[in-house]
């Protein structure tokens, strides 16, 4: 192998090289001895030996290198890079090369070394914070805590990297010996507003360093927001509440919009946080931004139910319900736009809420219903409107138009094309499973006086539980069938009252499916003895049904069952013979039936909980009848099939 010798430019040779980055003492010192000059050499990139043994954190034969050459110019050298030897120990972590070349500089009385900046700005310091090397920074801060206060070509401090790279070590050891440390970063921002993202522990590092820390909390950045907006948009109440404890003044501090923090907290739905600042500063409630807009509007605007719930259990000022912002919408207004059926109810159920102001266009809540695109979101913010009574604006009747949604036809039509596949393969599995019923047929006749079977007949027939199964998979046969016919008489017809047929087609659909679900656990049941392998069957399917009726209900139930009931009331009971039935009637056809028929799909699963412990019960006693045959038999069949 050729090895590169030293060239007329001053470039260290190979043998030197890999000599210093091994760490190879006897044999570097050996080198340098022999060449001339070669203490000064350099490597591509111009890193000088002391360069090397930094980088590689070789503190033993550094103290060696300067102890027999003594070049204190080696300890300032740049490289390509302006770095100098200990920016190479800092930004590796080597906290003795780190220490040791503090201690050289030092004693040289040159403390300008230890300030030295590279291409970027930076500081030893400033690479160390940024890594998170906080052995190295307590290394250089305790000898020379006057580097704390460097800032690098993009503005930012050695506290603000620190606080960014999440080593609290390195944080404690700046605030506890630098009091004069500068916290700038980016954009105007400080320290604390990058430690609101990394956990309590390093807030309250910043916090309790004494005497800037508490002045940080109040300090906004070029967006005029405070570390309390952006804790606030974060949604960690303990961080909040660490700020509020020493700031509690800053909750009412806005940024450029006019945005307060409890503004911040409340357009994210962080109802805890919105709690926590409300508790510091009640009267920052009534704080409006530039568009002149409470918090509760912000709630609203996001549909945060949460938020909204927590300020009508508050003392909340009537005025700030019906308060408009500069559009004219107060916050029901808002929270009807945004489709959140959930936080017009809670709006509404204060009681203290006008649910007919209209806005600068003219529209009142109830009329922006109508603009919802989603078909089970518009039927859930108008009954819960028109169940407390909202009205829409004044027009004559007659020029009323009936609200027939946003291509909700065409909606319908394609939903009928799917639904319609969906009760044809149900109709096919039902009746595929009454024609190979479970336990198969008897092979033969027996013609015993006792018991009278022929050659084809389930050889189940007198259990109650096959019984059950065939009641059930005919039921599921004949509304899997009822809904296709349903579904394709809407098609054909594509009358006003279409949407009728296709309401009766879901439920049909629902209660098919729950039939089938029954069915089958009773089919199971009736062919299995074993007791825990049905006991698992019954939690498989029971917790299969409960997740889709859970997401059924979540669909197309977005109000409170108390809210569901009232509306049955004020819109069918009650709703024939008031002026409030007539003009829902007359302008929502399809949203007053909407709580009807909510009721009928709760019951129908109601029946159908009532179906599985039925069967479930009969598979108990038929199990226990299995483990001793000598108990007398169930009663007859031929009851429950008359």
């Amino acid at each position: 192998m050729l090895s590169a010798g030293p060239g007329d430019d001053g470039l260290m040779s190979s043998e030197l090289y890999l000599a210093v980055c091994g760490g190879k003492k006897e044999e570097a010192m050996a080198l340098l001895l022999q060449l001339n000059s070669g203490i000064h050499q350099v490597s591509a990139e111009r890193n000088n030996v002391f360069h090397l043994a930094a980088d590689q954190g070789h503190d033993e034969l550094i103290r060696k290198l300067y102890a027999s050459f003594g070049d204190k110019s080696l300890l300032s050298s740049p490289n390509s890079a302006l770095d100098t030897p200990l920016h190479c120990a800092a930004r590796a972590g080597h906290e003795m090369a780190v220490s040791l070349l503090v201690q050289l500089a030092m004693d040289t009385g040159d403390q300008s070394i230890l300030c030295c900046k590279n291409e970027a700005g930076d500081t030893a310091l400033h690479l160390a914070a940024r890594l998170g090397h906080g052995t190295a920074v307590e290394a250089m801060v305790s000898t020379a805590p006057g580097l704390a206060s460097e800032v690098n070509n993009a503005g930012l401090s050695p506290l603000y990297l620190a606080v960014m790279s999440k080593s609290a070590p390195a944080v404690r050891a700046i605030t506890t010996r630098c009091s004069d440390a500068s916290a700038a970063g980016p954009s105007s921002q400080n320290a604390l507003h990058a430690a609101v993202f990394q956990g309590s522990e390093m807030v309250s590092l910043l916090l309790d360093w004494k005497p800037s820390g508490p002045s940080l909390a109040s300090k906004a950045d070029g967006t005029g927001s405070t570390p309390l907006h952006f804790a606030s948009s974060d949604g960690d109440r303990s961080v909040v509440c660490a700020i509020l404890r020493v700031a509690p003044h800053a909750v009412r501090m806005r940024d450029s919009g006019g945005l307060s923090a409890l503004h911040v907290a409340a357009g994210m739905g962080h109802a805890h946080v919105a709690e926590a600042l409300m508790k510091a500063c009640p009267d920052a409630a009534e704080l409006r931004d530039d568009r002149g807009g409470t918090f509760l509007h912000a709630a609203a605007r996001g549909g945060h139910t949460r938020v909204v719930s927590l300020a009508m259990k508050k003392p909340t000022p009537r005025s700030l319900l019906n308060t408009h912002d500069e559009d004219g919408n107060t916050p029901l207004h808002l929270a009807v736009a945004a489709c959140a059926p959930s936080a017009v109810e809670a709006l509404m159920w204060r009681g203290e809420l006008c649910a007919d102001v209209m806005n600068n266009e003219g529209q009142t809540p109830l009329d922006l219903a109508a603009r919802s695109t989603s078909f089970f979101s518009m039927l859930a913010l108008v009954v819960t409107l028109a169940t407390f009574g909202a009205q829409s604006r004044p027009q004559r009747r007659d020029h009323v138009e009936q609200w027939r949604g946003r291509d909700i036809a065409q909606g319908i039509e394609k939903m009928s094309d799917s639904l319609a596949v969906v009760g044809v393969l149900i109709a096919t599995v039902t009746f595929t499973a009454a024609n190979n019923v479970p336990g198969s047929y008897e092979q033969a006749d027996d013609t015993a006086p006792d018991k009278r079977v022929f050659k084809g007949m389930a050889v189940l027939q007198e259990k109650i539980l096959f019984q059950f199964f065939l009641i059930l998979d005919s039921f599921a046969l004949v509304t899997s069938v009822l809904a296709v016919v349903l579904l394709v008489f809407g098609k054909a017809s594509r009358s006003a009252g279409s949407w009728k047929s296709f309401a009766a087609a879901l439920h049909c659909i629902w209660v098919s499916l729950v039939s089938m679900f029954i069915a089958f656990y009773a089919a199971l049941a009736a062919v299995t003895s074993t007791e825990a392998l049905y006991r698992i069957i019954y939690h498989v399917i029971y917790i299969g049904f409960a997740l889709l009726y859970g997401t059924v209900v979540t669909l197309i139930v977005p109000v409170s069952a108390c809210t569901l009931w009232k509306a049955l009331w004020c819109t069918v009971v009650k709703g024939r013979h008031n002026v409030l039935g007539r003009r829902l009637k007359q302008q929502y056809p399809v949203a007053r039936a909407y709580a009807p028929h909510l009721i009928l799909f709760m019951a129908t699963n109601y029946v159908a909980i009532a179906g599985f412990v039925a069967v479930s019960i009969l598979s108990e006693q038929a199990a226990r009848e299995a483990r001793h045959p000598g108990a007398p038999a169930p009663a007859p069949s031929s009851a429950l099939l008359s």
